[in-house]
């Protein structure tokens, strides 16, 4: 049983981004087995949401350039020979960021912009700026599809999120990289307010906040490259706003740098 509650506070635009898409793959995997239509709705909704963060952002550029980033650190342990190193995982860690990168090097053309050709996928999208905007009344090739089998639903979805594959399965090996090389200490809120140094020789990524569950606050974060603060807040109760705790509280605190 998990008794606690974990906080993730990226420091950088590029991992708030990546652990967005996290989110919303994982939301899309989730819904994609539902077996009713609402996760099938579901599905489609997070989709459009991956869609609009892609059209936003040249994520495959910043991908590949973390991806360099990372294959260069593991190069210099690889060429240090550092103790207590396993060899052979680090070459096999170092040929997975090589495989991916090659495959979204290859990738042409704006991801998922074939999806929009579908015509029915397209009409969910004009529809959906809409609220309830994709009632059977507005959308009836919809409702008939999502009356269909199971197993044309599935392909159709599995279809219209395949061009999102290799990016997904990239910002995983990224983040998972990224939440690994990381420092972990025990420390204590006095007064519900913390607040750390971050060394400037390092280039930290990720904070990590894990609070015991049954502690009766929620945690604001915030920070940049050099330091981080942190405020332990009493929800919000009978329309008073949160407010900061009293008491001392503590935490385990994680520096992720890669």
């Amino acid at each position: 049983m998990n008794t606690s509650i974990i906080y993730e506070f990226p420091l950088n635009e590029r991992m708030r981004v990546f652990i967005r898409l996290e989110q919303l793959f994982n939301q899309f995997k989730h819904h994609l087995y539902g077996d009713n239509e609402f996760d099938k709705r579901a599905a489609i909704s997070v989709l459009l949401d991956i869609m609009a963060i892609f059209k936003r952002n040249d994520l495959k550029s910043e991908i590949l350039k973390e991806l360099d980033r990372q294959s260069n650190a593991l190069h210099k342990i690889a060429q240090n020979q550092n103790e207590g190193v396993n060899a052979e995982k680090l070459q096999e860690l170092l040929m997975q960021l090589r495989e991916i990168s090659q495959k979204l090097y290859a990738m042409t053309g704006k991801i998922g912009g074939h999806v929009l050709e579908n015509d029915l996928f397209q009409s969910i999208v004009q529809r959906s700026s809409i609220p309830g905007g994709t009632c059977s009344f507005d959308l009836p090739n919809f409702h008939y599809w999502l009356a269909q089998d199971e197993s044309v639903c599935l392909h159709d979805l599995h279809e219209w999120s395949s061009p999102f594959t290799d990016i997904w399965v990239a910002i995983d090996l990224i983040l998972n990289f990224i939440r690994s090389s990381n420092t972990t200490t025990e420390e204590v809120a006095e007064a519900g307010f913390f607040q750390g140094m971050l060394e400037s020789n390092l280039a930290y990524q990720l904070l990590i906040l894990e609070i015991d569950k049954t502690l009766p606050y929620f945690i604001e974060i915030s920070g940049g490259k050099h330091r981080c603060t942190i405020r332990f807040m009493h929800p919000s109760f009978e329309n008073q706003r949160p407010k900061q705790c009293n008491e001392n509280v503590p935490f385990i605190l994680t520096r992720c740098v890669f």
